[in-house]
Protein backbone atom coordinates (compact mmCIF):
# COMPACT_ATOMS: atom_id res chain seq x y z
CA UNK A 1 0.00 0.00 0.00
CA UNK A 2 1.43 3.00 -0.82
CA UNK A 3 -0.12 6.25 0.31
CA UNK A 4 -0.30 9.36 -1.81
CA UNK A 5 -0.83 13.00 -0.77
CA UNK A 6 -4.03 14.05 -2.31
CA UNK A 7 -5.11 17.65 -0.18
CA UNK A 8 -3.92 19.98 3.21
CA UNK A 9 -5.80 18.97 6.15
CA UNK A 10 -7.32 22.54 5.61
CA UNK A 11 -8.85 21.97 2.38
CA UNK A 12 -11.62 19.56 4.11
CA UNK A 13 -13.09 20.76 6.60
CA UNK A 14 -15.81 19.24 9.19
CA UNK A 15 -18.89 17.99 7.43
CA UNK A 16 -17.60 19.06 3.90
CA UNK A 17 -17.05 16.45 0.88
CA UNK A 18 -14.18 17.59 -1.73
CA UNK A 19 -12.87 16.15 -5.10
CA UNK A 20 -9.05 15.57 -5.19
CA UNK A 21 -6.43 13.96 -7.85
CA UNK A 22 -3.92 11.90 -7.34
CA UNK A 23 -2.05 11.49 -10.78
CA UNK A 24 -4.94 10.07 -12.74
CA UNK A 25 -6.66 8.92 -9.53
CA UNK A 26 -10.04 10.92 -8.42
CA UNK A 27 -10.99 10.81 -5.11
CA UNK A 28 -13.87 12.09 -2.92
CA UNK A 29 -12.49 13.00 0.60
CA UNK A 30 -14.47 14.02 3.43
CA UNK A 31 -13.96 14.82 7.24
CA UNK A 32 -16.70 13.82 9.79
CA UNK A 33 -16.64 13.90 13.75
CA UNK A 34 -13.14 15.07 12.57
CA UNK A 35 -12.23 12.22 10.42
CA UNK A 36 -10.47 12.44 7.36
CA UNK A 37 -12.18 9.60 4.75
CA UNK A 38 -11.52 8.89 1.20
CA UNK A 39 -13.73 7.12 -1.75
CA UNK A 40 -14.24 6.71 -5.27
CA UNK A 41 -15.76 9.70 -6.68
CA UNK A 42 -18.64 8.12 -8.50
CA UNK A 43 -21.89 6.62 -7.03
CA UNK A 44 -22.61 3.19 -8.05
CA UNK A 45 -26.64 4.08 -9.13
CA UNK A 46 -25.73 6.61 -12.04
CA UNK A 47 -21.83 7.21 -11.82
CA UNK A 48 -22.99 10.88 -10.51
CA UNK A 49 -20.27 12.46 -8.54
CA UNK A 50 -19.96 12.18 -4.89
CA UNK A 51 -17.71 15.10 -4.17
CA UNK A 52 -21.17 17.32 -4.90
CA UNK A 53 -23.02 15.55 -2.83
CA UNK A 54 -23.47 16.05 1.11
CA UNK A 55 -22.13 14.83 4.16
CA UNK A 56 -25.34 13.07 6.31
CA UNK A 57 -25.63 11.60 9.60
CA UNK A 58 -24.94 8.13 8.34
CA UNK A 59 -22.19 9.22 5.22
CA UNK A 60 -21.70 10.64 2.25
CA UNK A 61 -25.07 11.32 -0.21
CA UNK A 62 -25.19 11.48 -3.39
CA UNK A 63 -26.54 14.82 -4.91
CA UNK A 64 -28.18 13.00 -8.25
CA UNK A 65 -30.73 10.41 -6.45
CA UNK A 66 -30.08 10.17 -3.04
CA UNK A 67 -28.17 7.43 -2.10
CA UNK A 68 -26.33 6.88 0.81
CA UNK A 69 -22.85 5.13 1.59
CA UNK A 70 -20.94 4.91 4.68
CA UNK A 71 -17.75 6.53 4.82
CA UNK A 72 -15.92 3.44 6.42
CA UNK A 73 -17.47 0.34 4.43
CA UNK A 74 -18.82 2.10 1.27
CA UNK A 75 -21.83 -0.07 1.77
CA UNK A 76 -25.02 1.50 0.36
CA UNK A 77 -27.22 2.83 3.43
CA UNK A 78 -29.98 4.37 1.66
CA UNK A 79 -31.00 3.90 -1.75
CA UNK A 80 -31.32 3.80 -5.30
CA UNK A 81 -27.98 2.12 -5.15
CA UNK A 82 -27.21 -1.22 -4.07
CA UNK A 83 -23.37 -1.81 -4.70
CA UNK A 84 -20.95 -0.58 -2.73
CA UNK A 85 -18.75 2.67 -3.33
CA UNK A 86 -14.88 1.89 -2.51
CA UNK A 87 -13.27 3.18 0.40
CA UNK A 88 -9.32 3.65 0.97
CA UNK A 89 -7.23 4.11 3.71
CA UNK A 90 -6.39 7.79 4.99
CA UNK A 91 -3.65 9.38 6.88
CA UNK A 92 -3.56 12.68 8.19
CA UNK A 93 -0.13 13.84 9.14
CA UNK A 94 2.05 17.24 9.16
CA UNK A 95 -1.67 18.47 7.80
CA UNK A 96 -1.68 16.85 4.83
CA UNK A 97 -3.83 14.13 3.68
CA UNK A 98 -2.83 11.08 2.15
CA UNK A 99 -4.95 7.81 0.52
CA UNK A 100 -3.84 4.44 0.65
CA UNK A 101 -3.36 3.06 -3.24
CA UNK A 102 -2.42 -0.82 -3.58
CA UNK A 103 -0.24 -0.12 -6.63
CA UNK A 104 -1.23 -3.39 -7.82
CA UNK A 105 -4.74 -2.75 -7.97
CA UNK A 106 -5.20 -0.81 -10.61
CA UNK A 107 -8.58 -1.62 -12.22
CA UNK A 108 -10.50 -0.96 -9.22
CA UNK A 109 -8.85 2.38 -8.33
CA UNK A 110 -11.17 5.36 -9.03
CA UNK A 111 -9.72 7.09 -12.21
CA UNK A 112 -10.55 10.24 -13.54
CA UNK A 113 -13.67 10.12 -15.80
CA UNK A 114 -11.70 11.30 -18.86
CA UNK A 115 -9.13 8.75 -18.90
CA UNK A 116 -12.46 6.01 -17.63
CA UNK A 117 -14.02 6.71 -20.93
CA UNK A 118 -10.83 6.37 -23.31
CA UNK A 119 -10.03 3.17 -22.29
CA UNK A 120 -13.80 1.85 -22.73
Amino acid sequence: MEFTRVARSGQVPEGIVRRFFAGEHEFAVARLNGKAYATTNYCTHLDCLLSSGKLVDDGIGCSCHGSVFDLETGEPVCPPATVAIKTYPVEERDGEIFVGIDPNDTGSVPRRRAVRESTK
